[in-house]
């Protein structure tokens, strides 16, 4: 992958070029009928000028928040670094209506296409354009399904410190054609509550997710009561158009700067701005080549956020992918001085 951006301060008003070379290795092993363990490994070399310029930014690559810190860095010259971490590594048990896993896993709870507020173990982000198998967390989850509409899920991810841990439950269930569940907890000493539900509309799908969180500690600084909705609709053209529109709200969202690299967006505040209006488009142009354009409003920001892609099959196991991420904010706005992206891929799944 070749990367190049213009960035602003800290990292300094400059172009760099980046070039990254990237595996991920899948290993499941059934040890017996119920009985399944899982490994997924990313294996990454970093090459170019943020490696060699910008320090806080190895440190980054270089870090896991999960119990176990199992980031390895292999090897770190001036202008490289080789790079490994698992991000699934898990054992699962299944026998009737159970399903049991422990270890580092994807607790998916969101139903969302863009945004998900329901993630509270593992939330992802849409600028993460280079992470379609999303992060994991180290977790106990356990499953019950009752019938074949709803299930009983109960999922803990203790922390390095008792306060940074989150435990759950969700109830799943249908509901006049909608699937629908609530979840309520605890998030990193925050007691958190909220529901989703996915289901039609006119033809059109129609999905939600909400969460409520509060602190434990009334006299905790820094955060506030917080209420966070997210809606969404997705809709199928007949021409193969693929459209999704989404609006949030997060009451506590925003942020005084923000860069391209930008800062971890957290369950209990998922966006850049309290407001947020999101679409997204794919388009097959041609048998071998898709396209698509993701645009994100940021109204209370005066800003938009664009990134078209094009995919082309260069054959039935390479893509070859062009991607560009662009911030257009007004003086006043946070994302006034954000920088630019392009990247250039080719991907092989063997």
């Amino acid at each position: 992958m070749h990367i190049s951006a213009r960035l602003p301060e800290p990292i300094g008003d400059q172009d760099f070029t980046e070039y990254r070379l990237q595996k991920r290795l899948n290993i499941r092993w059934d040890a017996s009928p119920d009985l399944t363990l899982h490994w997924q490994m990313r294996t990454r070399l970093f090459a170019g000028d943020l490696v060699r310029n910008f320090p806080p930014y190895v440190e980054e690559i270089d870090s896991d928040d999960g119990l176990v810190n199992l980031s390895w860095l292999a090897i770190q010259r001036d202008n490289w670094l080789l790079h490994h971490i698992p991000d699934r590594l898990y054992a699962e048990w299944r026998v009737d209506d159970w399903d049991v896993r422990v270890g580092r896993q994807r607790v998916n709870w969101g139903v969302n296409m863009l945004t998900n507020p329901n993630d509270i173990f593992n939330i992802y982000s849409v600028y993460d354009f280079d992470y379609p198998e999303r992060p994991g967390s180290d977790a106990v989850r356990i499953q019950r399904h009752l019938d074949f509409t709803s299930r009983i899920e109960l999922a803990v991810s203790p922390g390095r410190k008792s306060r940074d841990s989150v435990a759950a439950a969700l109830y799943a269930f249908d509901l006049n054609g909608y699937d629908v569940q609530v979840i309520g907890g605890y998030y990193r000493d925050r007691f958190t509550t909220g529901a989703g539900w996915a289901g039609n509309l006119g033809g059109a799908g129609f999905k939600g997710e909400t969460m409520f969180y509060a602190d434990i500690d009334s006299g905790e600084q820094g955060r506030e009561t917080n209420f966070i909705a997210a809606l969404s609709v997705d809709y199928m053209f007949e021409n193969g158009l693929f459209a999704v529109a989404e609006m949030l709200y997060n009451r506590a969202g925003g942020q005084d700067d923000f860069t391209l690299l930008g800062e971890q967006l957290l369950p209990d505040n998922p966006s850049f701005s309290t407001y947020q209006a999101t679409t997204q488009f794919t388009y097959p142009i041609h048998p071998l080549l898709d396209g698509s354009l993701a645009a994100i409003w940021y109204p209370d920001e005066s800003a938009v956020f664009l990134s078209p892609s094009l995919t082309w099959s260069v054959t039935q196991d390479i893509d070859f992918r062009v991607l560009g991420q662009f911030f257009v904010g007004g003086s006043d706005s946070v994302f006034a001085d954000a920088g630019t992206l392009l990247t250039a891929s080719l991907t092989y799944n063997f």
